[in-house]
């Protein structure tokens, strides 16, 4: 079955709001399971290289704080 997201969202606003509840703890693991494919493309593609690098320099300069 393929829906549309007039139709997706139609049926969202159909459920109880326990099942909305589950569905939008799943969407948020849904989501982050993308984002977390798209980093490690971007690392493995080398986009975060720059960054990491500048992260290190900070590091050993002493611009880090613990958290």
């Amino acid at each position: 079955m393929s829906m549309n997201v007039a139709e997706i969202e139609s049926a969202i606003e159909k459920l109880p709001p326990n099942e909305v509840s589950k569905l939008s703890k799943w969407f948020i693991e849904f989501e982050a399971g993308i984002w977390d494919k798209k980093i490690e493309r971007d690392l493995q593609n080398g986009r975060l290289q720059s960054l990491i690098e500048e992260a290190e320099k900070d590091f050993v300069e002493g611009k880090c704080q613990p958290l």
